[in-house]
């Protein structure tokens, strides 16, 4: 059965920190079996690139620098004399990421990190406008002059019917996961539809939501996400 998903963070206290993670279990705690869920319009700060993520001096490293980076901006600033309207305590949501190879829209070739298309994203909460990024741009050129913000933008984005599930261990063995959502899309009359083009210019990707940060996290006990847009 499709899950909706609540989007509506009214009745959450501003006192109280807000861990999206915890509050939107539906979107971050899927059962490690496929399941389905229409995703809302969230907004995130994105950073494009290519390449081999695990390269140490490529474009994804300083693609999540940045984000971390202006994401923090963004939260510190509830703690400064211009305290940004509607702003509430939270705790910085994990880092995502939409991923295709530069010549289609397969990620099941692991064997291709050097061909990897991405976006880089990072959810942020609903009182963030332009003008809070554009403040939180100018902070990081401020502190940070190692990073270039005018790659970031702050994206409202809906992904609309989706299957996702929990994988378990490392990223290498994601196929094992990603073959079982195949299977379950086959058993419920559904289609991959990554690299459909909606009316607004948005391409559905292959997403995954990382809940571990590897460098501190054993392999085999990573946790990450993974969901597939379908129609």
């Amino acid at each position: 059965m499709e899950r909706q998903i609540k989007n509506d963070t009214s009745s959450v206290s501003t006192e109280k920190k807000l861990d999206y993670k915890k509050e939107y279990k539906d979107l971050y705690q899927p059962k490690p079996q496929p399941s389905l869920i229409q995703v809302p319009s969230i907004s995130f700060l994105m950073v494009d690139g290519k390449g081999n993520p695990n390269d140490p001096a490529g474009e994804y490293q300083t693609a999540v620098g940045l984000l971390y980076a202006l994401s923090y901006a963004i939260k510190m600033s509830g703690k400064g004399p211009q305290r940004p309207p509607g702003y509430f305590s939270y705790v910085v949501p994990p880092l995502e990421g939409l991923w295709w190879l530069s010549e289609n829209n397969e990620i099941h070739d692991y064997s291709k990190k050097d061909r990897y298309c991405w976006t880089s994203m990072i959810r942020q909460p609903e009182f963030v406008n332009q003008e809070i990024f554009d403040l939180a741009c100018e902070e990081v050129i401020r502190r940070k002059p190692e990073f270039d913000p005018s790659s970031a933008r702050l994206v409202s984005f809906e992904e609309g019917l989706c299957i996702q599930m929990m994988h378990l261990g490392p990223y290498d063995d994601e196929p094992k996961s990603l073959a079982a959502m195949e299977k379950f899309m086959a058993a419920n009359n559904l289609c991959n539809a990554a690299g459909q083009i909606l009316g607004d210019g948005t391409v559905r990707r292959h997403h995954e939501i990382y809940l571990n940060d590897p460098r501190k996290t054993e392999h085999d006990k990573l946790k990450t996400v993974l969901r597939c847009p379908v129609k």
